[in-house]
């Protein structure tokens, strides 16, 4: 896959903006519509292993506020966060696995098949098969407005769906992937094998997607004696990225994705 140029991949007329949020979250903005997916505020679910900025949800008063979730894990699906996001009016859209916990905790919830479109405003959402590295049902999420099309990843693994995903709904103007190819140590006995996906096997996905951008979530942590995670994902990710001709743009929390300037970092 060539190197795309910003200017190509994306019209900038077309309005859609990208935020990174802390973690795995994402905001889209679209107008005056709002979609966050995987939110997370919650200061506890990681607590000093995280050292991202919990960025600040503040989505204006008028316009429409949605939520997608990829699972109900809690670094995903955070009820604070989701909270703040919908306000007394905003959907909260998910799988049948997580429904009956989003609908206990009060949110208003609309269901998502796999390989159903959902249209919610102005953006087009439908659920693609992702893997869990515990075997916990999940989703990706592709999401399209204002002309674009992006996929968010939660914190999958490597699967054989990818091809199918790129050749429906490809390409994609952006790819939200993990990339910190974590290995967990409290389930016994402990397999050695990343749950999450490397950063090789996100440049690969890419490429499978046919995506003209590559925005890597899901890494940082601090390594515990339970959880550990790539030492500099980041830089294998470059490195990956090179090797295979994908265009990377690294977001820290709170960075809007401005595709005018996007390109190869």
């Amino acid at each position: 896959m060539g190197l795309v140029s910003a200017a190509s991949a994306i019209d900038p007329a077309s309005g859609l903006r990208a935020q990174r949020l802390a973690w795995a979250g994402v905001r889209l903005q679209l107008g005056t519509g709002n979609l966050y997916l995987d939110p997370l505020l919650d200061p506890k679910v990681w607590g000093p292993a995280l050292p991202d900025s919990l960025v600040p949800i503040d989505p204006p008063a008028e316009g429409s506020r949605y939520v997608l979730v990829t699972h109900r894990h809690p670094d995903h699906f955070d009820p604070i966060a989701i909270r703040q996001a919908l306000g007394e009016t905003g959907t909260l859209v998910c799988t049948a696995d997580a429904a009956s916990a989003a609908a206990s905790a009060g949110f208003r919830v609309r269901l998502a098949s796999l390989y159903e479109p959902l249209l919610l405003g102005d953006f087009t959402v439908t659920a693609v098969p992702a893997s869990d590295g515990y075997g916990d049902p999940q989703v990706s999420w592709v999401v399209s407005g204002g002309g674009r099309r992006i996929l968010h990843g939660g914190d999958t693994l490597w699967h054989g769906a990818w091809w199918q995903i790129g050749r429906q709904y490809g390409p994609f103007d952006a790819a939200f992937l993990p990339i910190n190819g974590a290995r967990f140590g409290w389930r016994k006995p402990v397999s050695d094998v990343p749950a999450v996906l490397t950063p090789q096997q996100a440049v690969a996905a890419a490429v499978v997607l046919n995506a003209r951008l590559l925005v890597p979530i899901h890494y940082g942590i601090k390594a515990s004696a339970e959880y550990t995670e790539i030492a500099r994902p980041d830089i294998e990710l470059r490195e990956a990225a090179r090797a295979r001709d994908v265009a990377v743009q690294i977001l820290h929390p709170g960075d809007w994705l401005d595709w005018t300037a996007a390109g190869r970092n």
